[in-house]
């Protein structure tokens, strides 16, 4: 489900849930004096003292947000915040994987996430992020028979992942190419 259908799924029964309008919840935090570009205050906020339930508090704390002035950054922008910094000699590593997942097929496309980017087709089928110790994190979602490689484990609670690889910063041309088959299988297990 993309960003704007699920925000739309849950606005559509907020007053229903929550007692209040999405419009009244923005109100109600733009009244309490709250930084709603904060959105993880907010989210606590909605939560601690009002006890909403937690996709409301993130509908509610992004449409905050936006009337705040705040624009949901594009996937170039969500990969230039996790490979600023530090982390920017990773960013050939990672390109290169998203160039080879989304050339897989016309329905695959990466989206943007605040911690990693993930390549969808009908659902999302691998997700790449700055790993631990110098790596690059690639986790694939198997639906079905899972491809033999020593190099895969169990994800553990990755972006919908059911298994992960990292590849380190001196990965080359040939480390890369070798994730060919596992992102073919997850492409094909998830269309």
């Amino acid at each position: 489900m993309e960003p704007a259908d699920m925000m739309a799924a849950v606005t559509g029964s907020m007053q229903e849930r929550t007692g209040r309008t999405l419009d009244e919840w923005v109100a109600l935090v733009d009244g309490a004096g709250l930084d709603a570009l904060d959105q993880k205050a907010v989210r606590a906020w909605l939560r601690d003292v009002h006890g909403v339930p937690q996709n409301s508090q993130w509908a509610i704390a992004v449409a905050a947000a936006t009337a705040a002035g705040w624009r949901r950054p594009d996937p170039d922008g969500y990969t230039d915040a996790l490979y600023g910094g530090a982390r920017a000699h990773l960013r050939p590593i990672h390109d290169a994987i998203i160039t080879l997942a989304e050339g897989l097929g016309e329905d695959a496309h990466r989206e943007g996430r605040g911690s990693y980017i993930p390549v969808v087709r009908r659902t999302q089928f691998v997700a790449v992020a700055p790993g631990p110790r110098d790596t690059v994190r690639v986790g694939f979602r198997f639906r079905g028979e899972v491809p033999d490689d020593e190099r895969l484990s169990p994800a553990k609670g990755f972006a919908q992942s059911t298994h992960w690889l990292h590849l380190s910063a001196d990965a080359d041309e040939d480390d890369l190419r070798s994730l060919e088959p596992l992102l073919e299988a997850a492409y094909a297990q998830n269309g």
